[in-house]
């Protein structure tokens, strides 16, 4: 096979541009050979599990799956019973960027809750934790959170361990989407299991994909009593792979030493130059016009740009419109993210915002 695309362009539209870490592709070669039980029962797949309890504790599940949409909406499902509701944030992947398939194929009601920075707190919970008993209203029985959010914002211990109480107190469970937790994890500088069991999160996807991984998330029950029936509903959403090891051995390389947090620390950094950078260039008065949206707190920017700005900058980097309405935009490093990519990038937008 001819190579069909140029290997030295990057762009910041989104860390599953990326390519696959050397590490994870070896680690994918060196699980190939030979025969291994198909469908989980294989020998890194049990491997998995100890890597998973070394990070998050003794008695927790793993539960390898292809995606985050089908991560989120198996964890979900089997949280809650066929009339139950997921309470999110309006920005929330599961939202808005899953197609749909949480409420076609999951067949649970999201109350989704406006939030200005991606987050939910008790109170935003309340506006739809209601209504219990009632027979016309899908009842409210999960929260939903992201960590990293969509937003690029993050959650505090305390924060998630105010919502995981004021989940429990009603009933409810708290599942966390970390399609972006090792960035999380990076970013606050804490481990793992801090910000997810410790603090009372119930189920977890965790993310491989946008961290270096070629494709590969887990779902993580962090309590057994929390989630019913992965085993099938797995199968039943296409989640379940035959060739599961090299799922597996993809999670394993990532997390088993400590190349996720060498990732994801590399991609923050990556964010955190291109934001220092521009606003640098705002100072000096070589860039203009361009306002910050949100803080940047782990590996994405979100700006506001002039008009017409965004269409000339994407001839030469890729990103996305986040809010066109408001030309607010979005610009994602990742594993991959060098600084010459960076100082690039910067250097047209201050070309184009001076013209």
């Amino acid at each position: 096979m001819s190579i069909q695309h140029d290997p030295a362009i990057r762009g910041f539209a989104s860390d599953n541009y990326s390519g696959v870490h050397p590490e994870v592709l070896a680690a994918i070669a060196e699980a190939n050979g030979g025969h291994q039980i198909a469908y989980g029962e294989d020998a890194y797949t049990e491997r998995l599990q100890e890597v998973f309890r070394s990070h998050f504790g003794e008695g927790v599940e793993a539960y390898p799956v292809f995606n985050g949409t089908g991560a989120n909406v198996t964890a979900l499902q089997s949280m809650l019973p066929r009339w139950g509701a997921v309470i999110a944030a309006s920005s929330a992947h599961i939202n808005v960027d899953e197609g749909g398939a949480p409420e076609r194929i999951g067949g649970f009601k999201i109350l989704a809750v406006p939030t200005a920075d991606g987050k939910l707190t008790p109170e935003l919970v309340d506006r739809e934790a209601w209504g219990w008993g009632d027979e016309h209203r899908a009842q409210p029985l999960v929260v939903s959170i992201t960590q990293s959010t969509e937003l690029g914002t993050l959650y505090t211990v305390d924060e998630i361990r105010a919502l995981a109480d004021h989940a429990h107190e009603r009933g409810m469970r708290l599942h966390l989407d970390g399609a972006r937790i090792s960035n999380a994890a990076a970013a606050l500088d804490l481990p793992l299991r801090a910000f997810t069991r410790d603090a009372g999160v119930d189920v977890l996807s965790f993310g491989g994909t946008k961290n270096g991984a070629m494709l590969g998330e887990a779902i993580v029950v962090l309590d057994p009593e929390a989630s019913t029936g992965l085993t099938y509903s797995r199968k039943f959403n296409m989640q379940l792979s035959s060739k599961m090891r090299f799922v597996s051995a993809q999670l394993i390389a990532l997390l088993e030493g400590d190349l996720w947090l060498r990732n994801a620390k590399h991609a923050n950094a990556m964010a955190q130059r291109l934001r220092g950078s521009i606003e640098a260039g705002i100072s000096d008065g070589s860039i203009s016009g361009v306002t910050f949206t949100q803080p940047t707190q782990s590996n994405g920017v979100f700006a506001a740009l002039p008009d017409g700005i965004a269409d000339s900058l994407r001839e030469s980097f890729r990103f996305y419109d986040w809010d066109a309405a408001r030309r607010e935009v979005r610009w994602m490093c990742g594993f991959d993210t060098e600084e010459s990519d960076v100082d690039a990038f910067v250097a047209e937008l201050g070309r184009l915002t001076r013209a």
